[in-house]
């Protein structure tokens, strides 16, 4: 039997946000590796789809729907499913609030830093330097928040949460320490533990697994063009 959902994707963040947010509603869906090392995000037919050639991308079978930006998705799937949203009032403003802090300032700062860390001039260049402050006033950020709120939009679970999650991640990536964040590290430690999240890290696996092959096949102009230097 055909599944629901199909989710283009490959191992980012903003993948991984729709992964999770498909496990905690056990809905079906399977899962499409978009090869954007080798350039398929390019393609005329995934332009199609999202024309910003950017994943993830989720099509809804039934209901005959495709959506991109990760943030809208989460939004479409919990209005489809009635959960992690409240449907009106403040609530729903709050955990809006919050998932566009995440869609806005988190991802954005915490990219352009991972970016530059790897792609850019180094340590030491005004790219690094100016995205790790702004990725570290990130994390504060969150952590105040968190630190009078047992989740993002208050008292309950949200797709506030979902979306900020894997990004909360990159404390390690990215070598902040974790002490300088406590609440922040509270929080994702007991998102971590939701039957969901174990799933999804599961799926995940299997992601990266696909996605390296996908890496290891890429040209030099492939890998330019990721980055956009072509």
């Amino acid at each position: 039997m055909t599944a629901r959902f199909e989710l283009l994707g490959m191992t980012s963040p903003n993948v991984r946000k729709i992964v999770l947010m498909l496990e905690e509603l056990e809905a079906a869906y399977d899962v499409r590796l978009v090869k954007v090392f080798a350039g398929e995000q390019f393609t005329p037919e995934f332009r199609a789809l999202n024309p910003l050639s950017k994943v993830p991308v989720l099509i809804d079978r039934e209901a005959d729907q495709t959506l991109f930006e990760s943030g809208a998705i989460l939004i479409y799937l919990a209005e489809t499913f009635g959960r992690f949203l409240p449907a009106a009032g403040a609530e729903r403003y709050e955990t809006l609030k919050w998932l566009f802090v995440q869609t806005s300032n988190v991802g954005p700062m915490l990219g352009q830093y991972n970016h530059f860390r790897i792609a850019g001039d180094g340590k030491g260049s005004y790219a690094y330097e100016r995205y790790r402050k702004l990725s570290a006033r990130m994390y504060a950020l969150l952590d105040e928040r968190l630190s009078s709120c047992r989740y993002l939009a208050g008292d309950a679970y949200s797709i506030a949460d979902i979306a900020t999650f894997h990004w909360a991640g990159y404390v390690d990536i990215q070598k902040m320490d974790w002490a300088d964040y406590p609440h922040l590290a509270r929080w994702r430690a007991e998102i971590a533990e939701r039957p969901a999240a174990r799933r999804a890290e599961d799926a995940a696996v299997r992601l990266t697994l696909s996605e390296h092959d996908g890496m290891a096949a890429a040209s030099q102009a492939d890998i330019d063009r990721f980055w956009w230097r072509d």
